[in-house]
Parts: C-alpha cells; sequence; structure tokens
C-alpha cells in the first residue's frame, strides 16, 4: 500500500493559497481520475483510496501534519518508502516541480512534523515551486505562503497540476 499526503491547511480561507499547494494538485489528482474525497475523522483527514494507494489530505494545521500521517501509517502498516508528500515550495520558482526520494524538511513544516513523527526522512516527496520575489519580499514570508496565486500564476496552474499529476502516477508505478 501507498500513502500520498497532500499539504495544506483545512478551511475555505486557505483555498487557492500558496500553502495549500499539496490539497491542490491533490484535488486535481482525483478529479482526472474521477476520485472522491471523504471525510475520515478517526485520522483527522479526508481521504480517498485507489487500488493499492490512499491518498490523504490531512485536517491538522500545516505545522502539524505528521499527526495524522502517522496514524495512518501505523493503521495501514505503510512504510516511510511508500510515502509520497506533495507540498508547496516558496524558493522554489512557481511552477517548478523538484522530486526527491528522501531528505530534509529544507524550512517547511508541513516536512518537519512528518519528520518528527516518522523519524526518519527516507520518503519521497514533490515540492512545488511558488516564489514570487516581488510579492515574497512586500508579504514577509508567513503571509506569503498564505497569499493566493496572481492571474498569471493561475493560468499556469493547470500544467503545473498536470505535471504534478503525473509524478504521482510515476510514484505509484
Amino acid at each position: 500500500m501507498k500513502l500520498v499526503i497532500g499539504l495544506g491547511n483545512p478551511g475555505d480561507k486557505y483555498n487557492f493559497t500558496r500553502h495549500n499547494f499539496g490539497f491542490l494538485a491533490l484535488d486535481f489528482y482525483a478529479k482526472i481520475h474521477q476520485l472522491k474525497w471523504e471525510p475520515h475523522p478517526k485520522f483527522n483527514a479526508i481521504w480517498l483510496k485507489s487500488g493499492d494507494a490512499l491518498f490523504i489530505k490531512p485536517q491538522t494545521f500545516y505545522n502539524n501534519v505528521g499527526t495524522s500521517v502517522r496514524a495512518f501509517m501505523d493503521f495501514y502498516k505503510i512504510s516511510p518508502a511508500d510515502i509520497y508528500v506533495v507540498c508547496d515550495d516558496f524558493n522554489l520558482d512557481f511552477g517548478t516541480l523538484r522530486h526527491r526520494d528522501k531528505g530534509a524538511a529544507g524550512g517547511n513544516n508541513g516536512l518537519k512534523s512528518i519528520i518528527a513523527q516518522l523519524i526518519s526522512v527516507d520518503f519521497s516527496r514533490l515540492r512545488l515551486g511558488t516564489s514570487n520575489p516581488e510579492i515574497r519580499q512586500h508579504l514577509g514570508d508567513v503571509d506569503f505562503v498564505l497569499s493566493r496565486f496572481t492571474a498569471e500564476e493561475k493560468s499556469a496552474l493547470p500544467s503545473v497540476l498536470n505535471t504534478a499529476a503525473s509524478q504521482i502516477d510515476q510514484f505509484l508505478a
């Protein structure tokens, strides 16, 4: 069994923010594969199952996603090698995707939470670039990650999300 995790914050006010790029990528994946999300209150997540893969969007806030991930791992007996985390990265240019089989959190608090719960960095991750230096410099890091995409970025989202979906499929293959 494989576990694909999209990182983001719960609640409508965070929809289409940079920090919810992981949620957005999994929503796009579910839509193109005609999959339906369901609540999973026991593990504090929204989830779906497709074949031997579980997809989750933890409903904790971003900095505490590791608790939900750990609960799924323990219940379904999933090893870190079978985990794929999809998250935002404000140090990568918008539209850039970076896959790594393992590694440090690189300042991402969601990855820090998962690493702390797993006591391991040996899980795959797909970082989705959100960098926009002008906006980030003006807003600061915290407000930047909670800001919405610009009109120009929104027009590029389908292409970026399609590439992310292909990366997820490669992980699952």
